[in-house]
Order: C-alpha cells, then sequence, then structure tokens
C-alpha cells in the first residue's frame, strides 16, 4: 500500500497537471472558434494596415454559414496561386491550422473582402469601378479604382507567388463566359486594388478554403465595419 506521502504526492501532481492543461485545454477549444491574425502585406489598405492584429471568427466557417458582400475573410489561397501547393492533410499540417502552435507547419492565409456571392454577375471596368448584378458598388473604403477590366472568364489572369502567369479559366470551355459566381464559391477583391493578388488574377475562391470573417483590430481594440450594399 502506497504511503500518505506518495499519495499526496501523486494528488499534488495530479492537481498542478490540471492547472496546466486546463487553461492550454481551453485556449485550444476557443482557438476553434477565434483566432488572431496579423496583416503582413497592404493588400487591404487603407482599411487595414500591415502589422494590424485581427480577430477572426471562425464559426461561420466551421458551419458552413454564407458570407456576406462586403465581409472581410481569411482563407487559404487556391493552388495555383501557390504554384500548385495545396492545404496539407497529414497530422503535422492539420494540428498547425487548429492550434496555431509554431511547432507545426504554418500555412499562407490572404485576407480579402468578399464582393459578389453565389449567383452574382461581376464586371469592372478600368477607372470606374466594380458592377455586381449591372449595378455599381459604392466602395469609399478603397484608395483608388482598379486600373484592369474583367468581362468574362478569360479575362481572369495574374501572377503566382513566384511570379509565374497564371490563367484559372483559359480559352475553351470558359471562352467569352461571364464572370457569375457558382454555388460554393465567392469573388473577392483586396480594398488596395492594384497591389492585390485575388479573384481578378487566381479566380474565384472556394468556400470550404475560409478560416473565418475578420470582425476587430486589437491594437487598438476597434470593430471593422463591414458595408452591406
Amino acid at each position: 500500500m502506497a504511503s500518505k506521502e506518495t499519495t499526496r504526492y501523486t494528488l499534488a501532481v495530479i492537481a498542478i497537471a490540471i492547472l496546466f492543461c486546463f487553461p492550454v485545454i481551453a485556449l485550444l477549444f476557443l482557438r476553434l472558434f477565434v483566432e488572431t491574425r496579423y496583416i503582413p502585406s497592404t493588400s487591404m489598405q487603407p482599411t487595414l494596415k500591415v502589422g494590424d492584429r485581427l480577430l477572426i471568427d471562425k464559426h461561420d466557417a466551421w458551419l458552413h454559414n454564407p458570407f456576406q458582400r462586403g465581409d472581410i475573410i481569411v482563407f487559404y489561397p487556391p493552388p495555383i496561386a501557390l504554384d500548385g501547393e495545396d492545404i496539407g492533410q497529414d497530422l503535422p499540417h492539420i494540428l498547425g491550422r487548429l492550434t496555431g502552435l509554431p511547432i507545426f507547419p504554418n500555412q499562407p492565409a490572404f485576407i480579402k473582402r468578399v464582393i459578389a456571392i453565389p449567383g452574382e454577375r461581376v464586371k469592372i471596368v478600368a477607372g470606374d469601378g466594380v458592377y455586381v448584378n449591372g449595378k455599381k458598388l459604392p466602395e469609399p473604403y478603397i484608395m483608388e479604382s482598379a486600373n484592369y477590366s474583367l468581362q468574362k472568364l478569360t479575362d481572369i489572369h495574374g501572377h503566382s507567388m513566384s511570379g509565374k502567369i497564371i490563367e484559372p479559366y483559359s480559352a475553351g470551355q470558359f471562352a467569352d463566359k461571364e464572370i457569375i459566381v457558382p454555388p460554393n464559391e465567392l469573388f473577392i477583391l483586396g480594398d488596395d486594388r492594384n497591389r492585390s493578388e485575388d479573384s481578378h488574377t487566381f479566380g474565384l475562391l472556394k468556400t470550404d478554403r475560409i478560416v473565418g470573417r475578420a470582425f476587430t483590430k486589437v491594437f487598438p481594440l476597434k470593430a471593422i465595419e463591414t458595408p452591406r450594399y
């Protein structure tokens, strides 16, 4: 039979382990629904600046709730934007996405604004603005209009992260087809229109690649307003 001292020692170790693990478990559980992200580029200026830290609401992505035009979302870019590299499905990558711990692989994520949702038709006129279902969007949050035009799917092209030319909708079945957002996809753009890799370069975004929606700046603490137009 174990001595009282051994029993007390064992209980003390268990108590310390519980006290240590509980906040860790709580934090990991919280991360399933909310996480922090920082802005590494200028693609969302002037709304978001380099170094801004944001809170990301992930529950809509988990529950497959629809996102709305105007939402600012964090997502994993499609493989074509990363020279074919896709989201890792092995255990270390999955744990990295779930926990955010630096001991696991970290995958690049982008942040952009939702411009059109499923069923909507998109057109961009250089120097003028973005049109959704034939109506020009009021966009007071941008510094300048796009210097490119998009009339059909084959107009979408740009460069991958390594600088390679990408054309997600090459001629053929997509020739002369309008840009109409299909189910479970979104058309997204950066607020800094002429310095952003987004749907005008890599195409429409599948909603299953979304991490969550940005809703608050951390420092200074300030809600992120999302226009509904």
